[in-house]
């Protein structure tokens, strides 16, 4: 097994506050999640408070919800 140190090395979580539902809520993620939710949002024509606050709506339906930040990484990794 052959593993590389990624391009940008590896990044702990940012924190950024982004409004959902009228309110203010602060999300922490690696950059390159980030990075990722913005490119999705951009490929769909949505601001990025708008598709999180999508998947935040998806998340909050279900029994026993994930937290947001992990609602997020698992959306970005089984999305179609």
């Amino acid at each position: 097994m052959d593993i590389h140190l990624p391009p940008d090395g590896f990044a702990g979580p940012v924190k950024r506050s982004i409004t959902i539902a009228g309110h203010q809520t602060s999300i922490s993620l690696e950059p390159v999640f980030w990075a990722a939710l913005e490119g999705a949002a951009k490929a769909m024509s949505l601001p990025l408070s708008a598709l999180v606050a999508e998947i935040d709506a998806v998340r909050v339906s279900h029994a026993d919800p994930a937290n947001l930040a992990s609602a997020l990484r698992t959306w970005l990794f089984t999305r179609p």
